[in-house]
Formats: structure tokens, C-alpha cells, sequence
């Protein structure tokens, strides 16, 4: 049975397909680009668009089991932009599973699509959807999930979705060398007063959760319809494990501080005079970035590790060892070590 992974030449998409050819399994990876490391390590590549039916209709034959790991990230950004991948690209991936009789599909979702701008510490799987978002990436994902869930059972396929927070690790081209950058640029600053909690998810941590909800998924499984999510079991206090992560790659803790209730108008500001500016560039900061650094948001794996046995492989202090190479590679300003 071959296991197609959308976005599998990406961060979190390379660890599962990497997780599922170490054990033997057939593997095919859809992506827009080239990864020849893929057919190196004996899986298949096909290049193409979620939006591309057709492209998408291919993917999937002969296929038993689908990770949709692909996404548009970001905070910034034309909601067309954002709809047309997240939403549209996964409504043809999941049609086109259908279509082709596929068993499994395992959708990568987000904690982002429940985050209200409040505090949550140690929240489940109850929260709701809130009513608005503050960006179209946690908008689009929620839409997505919605979709994935409820498309459980229809033509025998069964469904679930993860949302790991805050994924790290080597390779990472996100999370922690942006972090570096602005550090470095001196534009790196606190949000809030320093004590809020968040949860943290090691990639490869997240990779085989994705293996082990994917080995026990079928129709009625416990886990099936439903979202989880999916992190490292403690959270982290959010701005000393920012100072560790800079003091490990060389460079000196932040210093400066900005109050949540500065920090949230400012970026409303920032977003009205970036959403009319030629071009409309990012803005320094947005609503949705200052109360994501400011507040907690901490989740329970308990209903992960009841349903499907979830439980991480690599315990956060060796992961952090695992990291510590890349991150005196990304302080020393070099991609890897």
C-alpha cells in the first residue's frame, strides 16, 4: 500500500516521509518542487498544485493512506492567496482520495485554529472555533479541518487531524532561525511580562504521531472525525526558552519589552499603514504575532495519547542536544552545521 505525503520535501513533511521509509513503507511525496534526496532514498516524487485537479487525481491512485501535511503558512498575505491553497487544495485532495478509494487521510492542522487571543494553559480538545480570526492562515486551516473532519466515513474513508504548535528541530527554515534573524538585526523583543507558558513539538516527535494515528485509523477508530493536538507533554515558559535558544547560538538575551497592551494596537496600526503601502509589506508586527508571543497557549496530548497512542520518542532535553548544532550554525550565520 503506498502512503501519499503532500509537502513532503518541507520541514515536517521530509521527517514523515523519512519516519516511513525507514520502516519499509512505499511512499510518495506530491510537491511543487524538486527533492532528489527523495528518490535517493527510494521514495517517489510527483511534482504538481494542490489546485491542479488533475495533478492532485494522480497523486492518488494506488494510494491507501494520504498525510496532507501541505499548507500556506504566515500571517500576511491576500486571503485569496490563503483560501485557494489551504482550502480549495485540500477540498480537491480530499475528492480525489475519495475518487481513488483511499483508507486513511491524516490532515496537519494547527492550534492556531481555536486561538481566541486569550490565554490557554493546558486547554483540550473542547475549545471552540472562535468566532473571528486575526489573519487568514488560522482562518483557512480552521475551514480546512472542518472539511477533513467532516468528510469521516464518506466512501469509506476514515479521517483525523493533528495540530502540533510551535514544531522545531534541525532543518527547521522557519520558527527558530527567524527568531535568530531578528535577534541579530537588533528587532528582537519581548511581548508581555516574560511568564507566559507555551507548548513546544520536536519534529520528529510530531512525524510519528502522524505514523501513529495514520497505523490505528479506520472507520470508528476512537480518533476518527476528530482533531488533536500534538506537542511535547510540558510546555515551555515561552521568553527563557527564547534567551536559551539565543544564548546557545551565540548571541546575547533579549533585552527590550513591550506590554501585550502595547504590543496588540501597535500592530493594528502597523497592518492599516502596510495594507496601503505599494506592494504591502509585512508588518514589523500584527495583532495576531503580539498576542501569540505575549499570551500562553499550552495544550494536553492526554486525548492523543488515549485514542491513538500518541507519546513522544525523543525527550525534550535530547532534542534540545540534537538542536544545539543548528543553532550555533544559524547564530554563526550558516544554514547548517
Amino acid at each position: 500500500m503506498t502512503t501519499l505525503v503532500t509537502g513532503g520535501g518541507g520541514f515536517l513533511g521530509r521527517a514523515i516521509v523519512e519516519r516511513l521509509l525507514d520502516r519499509g513503507d512505499c511512499v510518495r511525496v506530491f510537491a511543487r518542487g524538486d527533492y532528489p534526496w527523495v528518490a535517493e532514498r527510494g521514495g517517489e516524487l510527483v511534482r504538481g498544485d494542490l489546485k491542479d485537479r488533475s495533478a492532485v487525481n494522480a497523486a492518488c491512485g494506488g494510494v491507501g493512506v494520504v498525510h496532507h501535511v501541505a499548507a500556506v503558512p504566515g500571517v500576511w498575505g491576500p486571503r485569496e492567496f490563503y483560501f485557494d491553497n489551504n482550502v480549495l487544495g485540500t477540498r480537491n485532495l480530499l475528492e480525489a482520495s475519495r475518487d481513488a478509494g483511499v483508507q486513511k487521510f491524516v490532515f496537519t492542522s494547527s492550534p492556531s485554529v481555536v486561538f481566541d487571543g486569550s490565554d490557554h494553559v493546558e486547554a483540550d480538545e473542547s475549545l471552540p472555533y472562535p468566532e473571528k480570526y486575526l489573519c487568514h492562515y488560522p482562518e483557512t486551516k480552521a475551514l480546512a479541518e472542518r472539511d477533513v473532519l467532516a468528510a469521516n466515513g464518506a466512501g469509506g474513508l476514515a479521517t483525523t487531524a493533528l495540530r502540533p504548535h510551535l514544531i522545531f528541530g534541525p532543518r527547521d527554515p522557519h520558527l527558530i532561525p527567524r527568531v535568530i534573524a531578528r535577534a541579530k538585526a537588533g528587532r528582537l523583543r519581548r511581548v508581555g511580562d516574560g511568564t507566559n507558558v507555551v507548548s513546544v513539538s520536536y519534529v520528529e516527535n510530531v512525524a510519528q504521531a502522524h505514523l501513529q494515528a495514520a497505523d490505528r485509523l479506520m472507520p470508528g477508530a476512537p480518533h476518527a472525525g476528530k482533531a488533536y493536538f500534538i506537542n511535547e507533554p510540558e510546555p515551555v515558559v515561552l521568553w527563557e526558552w527564547v534567551d536559551e535558544l539565543l544564548t546557545t547560538a551565540g548571541l546575547a538575551p533579549r533585552r527590550r519589552a513591550r506590554s501585550v497592551a502595547a504590543a496588540e494596537p501597535l500592530g493594528a496600526v502597523l497592518e492599516g499603514v502596510c495594507g496601503v503601502l505599494p506592494g504591502r509589506p509585512e508588518p514589523p508586527m500584527t495583532r495576531f504575532v503580539a498576542l501569540q508571543l505575549g499570551k500562553s497557549h499550552s495544550y494536553s496530548v492526554a486525548a492523543a495519547g488515549r485514542d491513538f497512542g500518541y507519546e513522544p520518542v525523543v525527550p525534550f532535553d535530547e532534542a534540545m542536544r540534537r538542536l544545539k548544532p543548528w543553532l550555533q550554525a544559524w547564530g554563526a550565520g550558516r544554514d547548517e552545521p
